[in-house]
């Protein structure tokens, strides 16, 4: 299959995964497809694993253009929706292990917030791992990655589009130090 038929096929899936539906409380009411949750404008549940090398530089990725939010953005953090079910450092830790090929970090829970724009509405956990290991990148769902400064990352989103939801991720980890 070629690379492009393996992203569609992807995306496919994960519109059909069944998400955790939370209220604004972060209370679980249920679980629905990903699509049904942004079409609807109901909240769901997010995860956001800033990845740092032992020398401080945070990983930065691209998204590839087939994501249905956000295509071709930069990332600040690894991550993704909880399935139905899941609690948010199990979906931390796959999600890492998904995207970056990280799957012996110990992740720091970093606290909790509230995103919202007209077809995102999440409850997020932020989370925070070191791990010096190769990055094996899953290309259904990354182009590229590399490690920066906060500082150079921060100052590139003035010139490169970045996730919104994963930026403020990132502010809440800043806030707390």
């Amino acid at each position: 299959m070629a690379i492009a038929e393996a992203e569609v096929a992807h995306r496919a899936a994960s519109d059909a995964e069944l998400i955790a539906w939370v209220d604004e409380q972060d209370r679980v009411l249920g679980a629905l497809p990903r699509a049904e949750l942004r079409s609807r404008g109901l909240i769901g549940r997010g995860t956001f694993i800033l990845l740092f090398n032992s020398a401080g530089e945070l990983c930065v990725h691209r998204r590839t253009l087939s994501k249905a939010v956000y295509p071709g953005y930069w990332d600040v953090a690894a991550g993704g929706m909880v399935a139905a079910g899941e609690g948010y450092l199990a979906s931390a830790e796959r999600e890492l292990a998904e995207e970056l090929g990280i799957d012996d970090a110990l992740l720091r829970d970093e606290g909790r917030f509230f995103f919202e724009q007209p077809d995102n509405r999440l409850w997020c956990a932020v989370f925070s791992a070191v791990s010096d290991a190769p990055l094996v990148l899953q290309p259904e769902e990354v182009l590229e990655a590399r490690f920066v400064t906060v500082q150079a990352a921060l100052l590139d989103t003035h010139n490169t589009p970045y996730c919104p939801d994963s930026l403020q991720a990132l502010q809440h980890y800043l806030a707390k130090r």
